[in-house]
């Protein structure tokens, strides 16, 4: 028989422990429901449950010839070389958004083939590195 301080901490750790993995099992809930992957156009055009009313992200290529700015919104095709989806955005861009260029807007759909964006966020390869970054390291190579 275990004598009384043995059951005392082993039922003070096994508190301890139930409380860890309730608190880590919150946690990964709360994240999990604000975690927002971004989708294809080919994703969105083929899937069959989508909800127009929640945000969602969607990523692809900024489809060349198709950036057109009026006032002060901003209308572009992304394409993921299979199917394509408009895109309404009213705001700044991001310095690195360029026709042919990665982006992910985040907004909400219209419909299957118009999105209407709150932000765009530009997207770069590993070789990308800030102008500023870019200045200091070429003054510094002299």
């Amino acid at each position: 028989m275990l004598p009384k301080k043995v059951k005392k901490r082993a039922s003070l750790l096994a508190v301890f422990l139930s409380a860890s993995v309730f608190g880590v099992f919150l946690i990964l809930n709360a994240l999990n429901k604000n975690i927002l992957y971004f989708n294809s156009p080919t994703d969105i055009k083929v899937s069959q449950d989508i909800n127009f009313d929640k945000k969602i992200r969607v990523g692809g290529m900024v489809k060349k010839n198709t950036l057109n700015i009026k006032d002060q919104e901003i209308i572009f095709i992304i394409t993921d070389f299979k199917n394509e989806i408009k895109v309404s955005f009213k705001g700044t861009i991001p310095n690195l958004f360029a026709e042919g260029k990665g982006v992910v807007a985040e907004g909400k759909l219209q419909d299957k083939k118009f999105f209407i964006a709150d932000r765009i966020l530009a997207k770069h390869d590993e070789n990308y590195m800030p102008p500023e970054l870019k200045n200091i390291m070429k003054n510094n190579a002299k």
